[in-house]
């Protein structure tokens, strides 16, 4: 494998240790790799799976945090409470991934 993916593995290694090392280090959910399908964007189905999940958090009393990098998707990510906490400089000439952090939502 190594061979296969000579310098892309260790920039796609040196990526994940800057995302890593951005993490908060207080207990959270970490909610990885949410997405829709292009075709299907705009039903509400990123909404729909996205609000599964922080029920989830929200019910246990947890954090959650998740790494974008579109800036178009901040509005997004904002209407469920996340906020932008930094900016991640992927080494190799990756694209800019910003850190957001949502605090659990009490519900009265």
């Amino acid at each position: 494998m190594r061979r296969a993916l000579g310098w892309r593995l260790r920039v796609a290694a040196a990526a994940l240790t800057a995302t890593e090392r951005a993490r908060p280090a207080e207990p959270h959910w970490y909610l990885a790799d949410t997405g829709v399908d292009p075709s299907a964007q705009g039903k509400g189905l990123g909404g729909q799976l996205l609000r599964y999940r922080l029920d989830r958090c929200d019910t246990e009393g947890s954090a959650a945090y998740l790494e974008s990098s579109k800036e178009s998707n901040f509005a997004f990510y904002n209407s469920f409470g996340f906020e932008v906490i930094g900016e991640i400089t992927l080494p190799g000439g990756g694209p800019p991934v910003w850190p957001t952090w949502r605090d659990p939502q009490i519900r009265r």
